[in-house]
């Protein structure tokens, strides 16, 4: 583990410490695969929506429908192209640790299983970093120019624009960012949560903090 880990953690049996990964890991994938199949198919939705009223309406009008769902389609990109790492990390973990782990597995399983996490924790945070929102801001406020300037369309400049800021601000500050937090616990030795047993022998409780 690196620098940041407590001397506590350092007590802590390395098949809980594994094994106490794993369970975060997969409660925080299920968090992620929520949020993005919820924001995915929310935007997926506005674009064929766009669509289907784009011939609806007036030809001045479509310019519009266009920019919507091509603001839908830019909401999409990020959840194909870049999805959270810990939905694979956790998944990928977890099936290593599906057969019976020897002991002279462990420690290469640990210290795997300690990069995903930090790796997660990273990527958690990188998601909700200030370049995100100002991103956000860059595109809406481009969309807001495109439909005003481009078009003298100065109602659907800022309604598009407005809503899509909205919409952009509320994705990122509702991404799950669990692994952030599961990561200082676990530097610092405090492993809650989640009952899981290990290898027949060891049961953790929620809210029980282990000094071994």
């Amino acid at each position: 583990m690196d620098a940041g880990a407590s001397a506590q953690l350092e007590d802590v049996d390395g098949r809980v410490r594994l094994h106490w990964i794993d369970a975060r890991l997969m409660r925080q994938r299920e968090r992620a695969l929520i949020w993005s199949w919820t924001w995915g198919s929310t935007f997926a939705a506005a674009g064929v929506a766009s669509l289907i009223a784009l011939p609806l309406d007036s030809k001045d009008a479509r310019v519009d429908w266009y920019v919507s769902a091509f603001s839908a389609a830019v909401g999409v990109i990020p959840f194909v192209a870049a999805p959270l790492a810990v939905m694979k990390d956790a998944k990928d973990l977890h099936a290593r640790l599906a057969t019976d782990v020897r002991d002279d597995q462990v420690c290469a399983l640990l210290a795997d299983a300690e990069t995903r996490l930090v790796r997660d924790a990273r990527d958690e945070a990188f998601g909700q970093g200030w370049w995100i929102h100002a991103g956000n801001v860059a595109f809406n406020t481009g969309v807001f120019l495109f439909l005003g300037v481009g078009f003298h369309r100065w109602e659907s400049a800022i309604i598009n624009g407005a809503a899509g800021l909205v919409v952009g601000e509320a994705m990122i500050l509702t991404q799950p960012t669990g692994s952030i937090d599961d990561l200082g616990n676990y530097r610092a030795g405090k492993l809650w949560g989640g009952n899981f047993s290990i290898s027949g022998r060891w049961n953790i409780g929620r809210g029980l903090v282990l000094h071994f």
